[in-house]
């Protein structure tokens, strides 16, 4: 059995600890497994780690239903993806309160080239449903994945349609993978992990789809992303909670306008009319958003002598091998914090070196 796994199961049953406290642990006792051989009084000292939470970790003796669960994910074919892996979303990765552990089934990448979220309203109506249809359909040309929850209304039926034009689709849930919710929809579950797509959740088996884990999940939604597309929504509920939280993540927000009278429609209206989201209209809003269609012309003359320090000239190197390429990009790959990765981008642009495009992205111009 895998005892690295097991403490990493076991870190995230402790009462208390979410992910934030969880990273705080890690890198002050410097791994898992020492999370729990360090003292009591070592504990306390780590950051936001009170008196409290080092006795809720000092105490803790279930690593039997670690191991259950260990158990579980070898017999039913379920990855599990600690934050520090390289198989770790790269966009997820960089909030800072994604989980330290995901368990997944389906696509081994889930850090595709493209990636938005469909999200909405479980009560959809006919126009939201028009427009996820053309907006699924007119996406295929530009190899998308798109993240959704699973959930009735606007999120199966974006999974639905990625299934039926062959566009690559992952669900987050908010429960243990020994189970999915609706039931009505594991037909959907299955067919996606049989075609390229995949279903990923914090949760550990047995974990039921209670209210409270739904708001978490959708943390996840945002943070796998580029950007978000509220289709449909009221004036208040998960949608907008997603939405609001890929606004802090600094991810793009689209929202479908709709009329004033309508219910559905309120949610989408406020996030426009409040600059929280860009107005989409139809597919090439979000191609243009995200620089899908732009083509940068190259000026093949580089300066000569232009002096790179070692952080820009690794940056340059990782942008031209890559064609472009965003901020979450570059801060994972190269270990960047966000305030040096700012200023090293803006040496380079005044340098003449790169150049920025829509959605937060870079490309060289040599």
């Amino acid at each position: 059995m895998d005892k690295d796994l097991v403490y990493k199961i076991a870190l995230t049953q402790i009462p208390g600890i979410g992910s934030v406290l969880a990273k705080n642990l890690i890198g002050y006792c410097g791994g898992v497994r020492d999370v729990f051989e360090k003292s009591k009084s070592f504990l306390k000292k780590a950051p936001g780690i009170g008196d409290i939470i080092a006795n809720n970790i000092k105490s803790f003796k279930n690593f039997t239903r670690a191991e259950e669960e260990v158990e579980f994910v070898e017999r039913n074919g379920i990855r599990p993806i600690f934050f520090l892996d390289k198989e770790y979303p790269f966009r997820l990765k960089n909030i800072p309160d994604c989980p330290i552990l995901l368990y997944t089934k389906g696509n081994k990448n889930l850090s595709p080239d493209k990636c938005i979220a469909v999200v909405g309203t479980r009560k959809m109506t006919s126009y939201g449903k028009l427009f996820v249809n053309q907006l699924i359909e007119n996406l295929v040309p530009h190899d998308v994945t798109v993240v959704s929850g699973l959930a009735y209304g606007v999120d199966i039926w974006a999974h639905k349609q990625c299934l039926k034009h062959g566009v690559d689709t992952f669900a987050v849930v908010a429960h243990g993978m020994d189970r999915i919710y609706p039931t009505l929809h594991s037909n959907v579950a299955s067919d996606m992990i049989a075609n390229n797509g995949a279903i990923l959740t914090e949760y550990i088996s047995g974990t039921k789809p209670e209210k409270v884990n739904f708001p978490m999940r959708n943390r996840i939604v945002a943070g796998m992303v580029d950007a978000v597309v509220v289709i449909e929504s009221a004036s208040s509920g998960g949608s907008l909670i997603t939405a609001e939280l890929a606004n802090q993540y600094n991810r793009d927000v689209l929202a479908v306008p709709g009329n004033i009278h309508e219910k559905y429609s309120q949610g989408c209206n406020h996030l426009i009319k409040n600059h929280k989201a860009c107005i989409i209209e139809g597919a090439e809003d979000l191609v243009k958003l995200l620089n899908w269609d732009v083509k940068i012309e190259k000026n093949n003359q580089r300066k000569i002598f232009v002096e790179l320090s070692n952080n820009e000239q690794k940056l340059v190197d990782l942008i031209r091998q890559n064609k472009e390429m965003g901020v979450d990009q570059l801060m994972s790959n190269t270990g960047m914090s966000s305030s040096i990765l700012a200023m090293a981008l803006l040496e380079l642009e005044m340098k003449n070196c790169i150049t920025s495009l829509p959605g937060k992205r870079y490309q060289t111009i040599f």
